[in-house]
């Protein structure tokens, strides 16, 4: 019986998952998955919890909401794939030597189609003393809304991933001021499972995680052009050199992990971003949510990248 793996949502940034799919790197190691789509990101947490889907991948973020909604939560992160936050902020003009607080007097478009990218912001803004609520903040447009005002020049920095900051670039109507990567680990997506899963299909899982170690592998030793060219069937309105270019961003900020272990700091980055921005009461904790003895596992047996 497949593994129903369900994505979240489609983006870029998400590229490992793409190409494990389009490299048949689960069945190279013998395990069938077949993928599904969330019908909106809030509800794969719910998904995975009901039984719709096996396994899904997404934020830590919607673990730990899920243990504050549903009391009899078991989710549990077990391979981190995106370890490192992708998003970026551009804006009109260049500012080399940008710092937060640049961005009080403007006006700043913020993600709204998931909560992960603000709340991680704003606890940034926390940490330079500055009170995000100072922020003149327009917080309920899409991504795409907001790269046409930037373009318009009614708002003076938006809050994006790839590859609407590649596009920016590229007309020259926007410049890059900040990539939310350099803030160092902040755990942003991961494979996550009931924990009861892990045990009853503890092997598939373990191959599982196996694709995912030699992807990140071969990830390691690919440029930006090859993984595009892997992935461009899943973005085909993505016109190739801009997938191109938005890989080797993403490569060079190093979002994705070398293996699928899930360190502490970046979950209790992630942890504390939730908490101050208030999606979240205390968070549960890492021992709860994590466990990473599936990918210490294949670590140890440190498998070759894909072919």
């Amino acid at each position: 019986m497949a593994i129903v793996l369900q994505e979240s949502l489609r983006g870029l940034f998400y590229a490992p998952f793409y190409v494990a799919l389009a490299r048949d790197a689960y069945a190279a190691e013998r395990v069938e998955v077949r993928l599904v789509s969330s019908p909106t990101p809030g509800d794969a947490g719910r998904n995975v919890m009901n039984g719709t889907v096996d396994v899904s991948w997404g934020g830590p973020m919607r673990v730990m909401e899920t243990y504050e909604l549903m009391p009899e939560c078991d989710l549990v992160c077990f391979a981190e794939v995106v370890t490192r936050d992708p998003f970026l902020l551009v804006g009109r003009g260049a500012r080399p030597d940008f710092i937060f607080r640049d961005l009080l007097g403007l006006r700043v478009a913020t993600v709204s189609e998931v909560p992960t990218p603000w709340l991680c912001l704003q606890e940034d803004l926390r940490r330079e003393g500055i009170d995000p609520a100072e922020l003149t903040r327009v917080a309920d447009r899409s991504m795409a809304d907001n790269v046409a005002a930037l373009q318009r020049g009614e708002v003076d920095v938006v809050q994006v991933f790839e590859p609407f900051a590649a596009a920016l670039l590229a007309d020259g109507s926007g410049h890059l001021w900040h990539a939310q990567a350099s803030r160092g680990p902040t755990s942003y997506t991961t494979l996550y499972a009931r924990r009861g899963l892990l045990a009853e299909r503890r092997d598939e899982l373990h191959r599982m995680v196996r694709a995912i170690h030699r992807t990140q592998k071969w990830i390691k030793e690919s440029d930006g052009a090859t993984i595009a060219r892997d992935i461009t069937g899943y973005f085909p309105e993505v016109p190739l050199s801009l997938l191109a270019g938005s890989c080797a961003r993403y490569k060079s900020l190093a979002i994705w992990g070398r293996d699928p272990r899930l360190p502490r700091s970046g979950y209790e980055r992630l942890r504390a971003s939730m908490v101050s921005g208030g999606f979240v009461a205390t968070g549960t904790p890492y021992e709860v949510a994590v466990d990473n003895s599936l990918a210490e596992a294949v670590v140890a047996e440190d498998p070759p990248p894909l072919a």
